[in-house]
């Protein structure tokens, strides 16, 4: 298992080519050997694939928009072997009702079974809907996983959403182990001033994290991207913040130093 940057949290800084390489060099000297390539869309992926190998940085996973994958399928396997990624993910698509959830998965399996004939997985990215009970039994995630293969359709679990929502996380490990390849830590922190909960670096706010790391290492989960939508702080500092404070407690101590 290891740690990657979600490039997401610094959208503001991946204009132009070359805000991307100075921002990936940032992302590497604070120590990030990975990262989740997401909130940008303006480069071409062969320089990206060169930037990131001189920098030794691995490309674990992307986020993609659903009419790319659903209308560019072969254009997106074209992109991802250029990246050396394996791992295909979906950012978000909005859905109410079990409606919705039969209308998604009758479009996206297709491209899942597509991704996986080619080598490669699709993962799918929860926010707080997916825990909405849409029957007597299901959420929107448990619908999802009983109607696909864990070999074809993975979860790209958020522990911020899903803790938010209410939902057990442990259990969550423990129903879905075979889906979590690629999971993303944010943490939550209760705003004084507004009773909000915000979000906050990693061990700094509620959420068990050390308790979430260790079942974790008991899934197939290979890759923990550190991800956070909205920073107090400049989004570099929140990454190096979160990564000392995981540094710190000795997590991932197999790739960090």
């Amino acid at each position: 298992m290891k740690l990657a940057a979600q490039l997401y949290t610094l959208r503001d800084y991946l204009k132009n080519e070359k805000e991307i390489a100075e921002t990936l060099k940032k992302v590497k000297e604070i120590g990030y050997n990975a990262v989740q390539v997401s909130g940008f869309d303006n480069f071409r992926y062969e320089w990206l694939k060169e930037v990131c190998d001189a920098l030794n940085l691995k490309i674990a996973v992307t986020h993609n928009p659903y009419e790319k994958l659903i209308n560019e399928t072969d254009k997106i396997l074209e992109e991802h072997e250029i990246l050396n990624c394996p791992y295909i993910g979906l950012g978000y698509f909005k859905m109410e009702n079990k409606a919705d959830c039969d209308m998604f998965l009758d479009k996206i399996i297709p491209v899942a079974d597509k991704i996986y004939s080619a080598g490669k997985k699709f993962c799918y990215h929860n926010h707080s809907g997916e825990f909405k009970k849409i029957d007597d039994d299901n959420t929107i995630l448990n619908y999802f996983a009983k109607n696909t293969s864990p070999n074809k359709f993975g979860f790209i679990l958020d522990f911020y959403w899903a803790y938010k929502a209410g939902a057990d996380c442990i259990n969550l490990i423990e129903n879905y182990k075979d889906r979590l390849q690629i999971v993303h830590f944010k943490d939550m922190k209760k705003n004084s001033s507004s009773n909000q909960n915000d979000m906050c670096e990693i061990f700094e706010g509620q959420i068990d994290y050390m308790k979430i790391y260790e079942h974790l290492k008991k899934s197939d989960c290979q890759w923990v991207a550190i991800e956070q939508d909205v920073c107090d702080v400049n989004p570099f500092d929140s990454l190096k913040i979160s990564y000392d404070n995981i540094v710190k407690r000795g997590l991932f101590s197999e790739e960090v130093h």
